[in-house]
């Protein structure tokens, strides 16, 4: 495991890396959820790897520090502002496209490592998930696959004018627990939804779970992993 100090003009963001072997020819660029940092699923990635052969990197990005409205001001990291969980609450667009634009910043920097974009796949949960979705739908090239762990779509009207072409047959692995108090189960099934709506190839899950990961989604996603970049 290395920590990067993401000096880079073009990558700002700290990152935590793991490498299951040497020469790797794929990368996962994970996304925390809110409050947590890039050390949050770091342990499981052996039980994210069992079974697949091809060696990879793992990038866990730390989302900056910020002010959240939802818990009162209080600062952690966050990849936007939450200003509430109600449907209808105003999204913070300004953050989310500053988001978006460094996590391209971390794509570039894979791919001057030697990953091309198509051996890339954007993952995240709760809040990461939502902008690993929103990016990769207006993304101009075609990733590996997309993960998007218990949550939304964010500024989902802007969706059909802004999304690119380039991953429209990328496989989108979409989970959620039955249970989620943090962000309502029907938020997912409204992702799942609008995406299927949209031809988006999904694979869908739901686990009776709180706002967690459970044994068997680690071990589907591994699946999935073992699918698109073998």
């Amino acid at each position: 495991m290395s920590e990067s100090s993401g000096t880079e003009a073009a990558s700002p963001l700290q990152t935590v890396e793991v490498q299951t072997g040497a020469d790797p020819t794929g990368t996962v660029i994970w996304l925390h959820g809110l409050g947590a940092d890039g050390h949050d699923f770091e342990p499981i990635v052996p039980e994210l790897v069992a079974g697949l052969r091809t060696p990879l990197r793992f990038v866990f990005p730390h989302a900056p520090l910020r002010a959240v409205t939802l818990n009162g001001g209080a600062r952690m990291r966050a990849w936007y502002d939450i200003l509430g969980l109600d449907r209808h609450a105003q999204q913070d667009e300004t953050g989310v496209r500053a988001a978006d634009a460094s996590v391209c910043a971390l794509l570039r920097r894979e791919q001057r490592r030697g990953i091309p974009a198509e051996r890339i796949v954007l993952a995240g949960f709760s809040q990461g998930g939502a902008l690993a979705l929103y990016t990769a739908l207006r993304l101009a090239e075609r990733l590996a696959g997309v993960i998007a762990l218990s949550c939304y779509l964010l500024l989902s009207d802007r969706l059909e004018a802004e999304r690119q072409g380039a991953n429209r047959h990328t496989p989108i692995f979409l989970a959620h627990g039955s249970y989620d108090p943090v962000v309502d189960p029907a938020y997912g099934e409204e992702t799942r939804t609008a995406l299927e709506g949209a031809d988006y190839p999904v694979e869908w899950h739901a686990w009776p779970m709180g706002h967690a990961v459970c044994a068997e989604e680690i071990t589907a996603i591994s699946r999935f992993l073992a699918r698109v970049l073998t």
